[in-house]
């Protein structure tokens, strides 16, 4: 018989069990790393946004403009008096005297500087380091165009937008469209806006009819125009009207001169570049018109020199932002009232 044989059972191997705890029934995984939150725009973006959004209405309304009439400006927004008047006119239907006379009132290099009168800028500085002087400005009829189209009266940040502007009309309008906007913007008189406006409402006629004479008289008061009356000039504004004539080559050339006294406070509306804290004064009554003899065609001789600071009662406000702040700009020998051949 054979031997039985037993199986031999041998015991199992014992298999340790590590359960994590992180792992037990009922609880989840840890997390893994947390993302950071996503941000938006900061405000940084959003303001260079603003701005550059700004620029590309301004650079686009400027091209529009270039053939396009306005159908508003700044200035007729913020003018106190409503409604405003203003009639817009080609250049064609706006008298060649009013253009001459606006140059020889405003801007006697007009024709030739790229948007800044850098000998009147000079001037004007010299002449204001003595307190005793009324300031003068040194606006050109490029930067009043710009301010007035655009912008504010008054403060330095506007004075650096403004020359930003200057530089593009300059390029994209060219000289003829910017005499013919300004001449259609200016204001004439209290809410009276554009050339056309003041011709119709002070004379009864269109502004391609105006006179030599009448013409000088819309351009005698756009330095102070809610102050200054062209239906009822005072006797600075009425030498200013015989100064510009001569300029235009018409009659005498002889500047009014200086008045020692200071002049009276800051009208309503004029711009204050210089931010002096001044009370409105009402217009002074002014004398009545007088009616102004035949204007010979007097050839033109060497130009005077340009007015001082109106006197009182008719002066204009201090800290004026224009070249006619003084009444007219820095002097020119001949001042090209006329527009260059070519």
């Amino acid at each position: 018989m054979s031997p039985r044989i037993e199986p031999t059972l041998e015991p199992a191997s014992t298999q340790t069990l590590r359960v994590d705890p992180a792992h037990r029934v009922g609880r989840p995984p840890p997390p893994g790393p947390i993302a950071p939150p996503s941000r938006g725009p900061s405000v940084l973006s959003w303001i260079f946004g603003l701005l550059l959004a700004c620029i590309v209405l301004v650079l686009a309304a400027i091209v529009a403009l270039r053939w396009l009439p306005p159908p508003i400006s700044s200035y007729m927004l913020q003018s106190p008096t409503k409604p405003v008047q203003y009639l817009w006119v080609p250049s064609a239907n706006i008298a060649d005297t009013a253009r001459r006379a606006v140059v020889a009132a405003e801007d006697q290099k007009f024709w030739t500087h790229q948007g800044f009168d850098l000998d009147a800028i000079h001037k004007a500085q010299q002449y204001n380091q003595d307190p005793r002087h009324h300031r003068r400005g040194a606006s050109t009829i490029s930067q009043q165009t710009a301010k007035n189209l655009f912008l504010w009266p008054g403060g330095y940040v506007r004075k650096g937008i403004e020359a930003g502007l200057t530089v593009l009309i300059e390029k994209i309008w060219g000289k003829d469209r910017i005499l013919e906007m300004y001449l259609n913007i200016a204001e004439f008189g209290p809410g009276i806006y554009g050339v056309e406006a003041a011709a119709r409402n002070y004379f009864g006629k269109p502004a391609s009819a105006l006179t030599a004479e009448e013409a000088a008289r819309l351009a005698a008061v756009l330095p102070n125009p809610r102050h200054w009356s062209v239906r009822a000039p005072g006797a600075y504004v009425q030498t200013r009207v015989a100064w510009i004539l001569g300029q235009m080559g018409y009659g005498t050339r002889d500047a009014p001169q200086e008045e020692p006294l200071p002049p009276p406070a800051e009208s309503q509306g004029i711009d204050n570049d210089d931010g002096d804290a001044a009370a409105q004064a009402a217009p002074p009554p002014q004398t009545a018109p007088t009616e102004s003899p035949a204007l010979p065609a007097a050839a033109p001789t060497a130009a005077g020199e340009p007015p001082a600071p109106a006197p009182a009662p008719d002066a204009p406000s201090p800290g004026t932002d224009a070249a006619h702040d003084a009444a007219v700009p820095a002097e020119a020998s001949p001042p090209p009232t006329d527009k260059p051949p070519g």
